[in-house]
């Protein structure tokens, strides 16, 4: 997934909009950052396959560590715990800790099972999502909407960069998923592909922390 994890990271600024939204989108793709860092270091495996989309051609061989069940529970520990302690904020570390464990369930229903449980166990898990490019907008492309539209209500533009810049980002985002779920593969060359990812993702991360300057949640009445 990418729009659904960013619709984790939308709604969680709903829950609680103390929380800057840069650090829900962070919490909310820290699996895929490390998957990232993993990929180019050859710590976690992936391939590509023969596929007509890029959703389907990119196969996990070895990522126990970055989507694994159990790591991604003690990454979240680490990340609330990191937050806590800085913030002195239990609900927000409670929602940021969510934030990071829902990656592993929205991967779950969208891959084909090879969403491990922990390193050294053989169980995969995945619902197949993905094997339907029309299911993958319905379901995907519906929480997104869901997500923007409560983020729209809750959170007031500052200036028109709150605007532009806000509404330019969902569009540019939308149409990399988009092309994602339904495009060609891109070439199979996965240390290339894993530092694309985390330029890309990084710039998500950075584009929504400065969401959070320009656009405000309203003061109570």
């Amino acid at each position: 997934m990418l729009v659904g994890h960013l619709a984790a990271g939308l709604v969680g600024k709903r829950v609680a909009p103390k929380i800057s939204l840069g650090t829900l989108v962070l919490a909310a793709v820290a699996a895929d950052l490390l998957w990232c860092v993993f990929l180019i270091t050859g710590i976690e495996q992936v391939r590509f396959v023969p596929a007509a989309t890029t959703q389907n051609s990119l196969q996990a061989i070895h990522i126990p560590y970055s989507h694994g069940l159990l790591l991604d529970l003690v990454w979240a520990g680490l990340f609330a715990g990191a937050y806590l302690w800085r913030r002195h904020f239990p609900r927000g570390a409670r929602v940021l800790f969510a934030a990071v464990v829902s990656h592993w369930v929205l991967d779950c229903i969208s891959h084909k099972p090879d969403m491990p449980l922990a390193p050294g166990v053989a169980g995969r898990f995945g619902l197949g999502l993905w094997n339907s490019i029309p299911a993958t907008v319905a379901v995907e492309g519906g929480f997104w909407a869901v997500a923007l539209f409560l983020y729209a209500r809750g959170n007031k533009p500052r200036n028109r960069a709150g605007v532009y810049a806000f509404w330019g980002g969902v569009v540019l985002v939308t149409a990399a998923w988009y092309n994602n779920v339904a495009g060609p593969p891109p070439a199979p060359n996965v240390v290339a592909a894993g530092m694309s990812s985390l330029v890309f993702f990084s710039l998500i991360v950075a584009w929504a922390y400065w969401m959070n300057q320009v656009r405000a949640v309203p003061a109570p009445s």
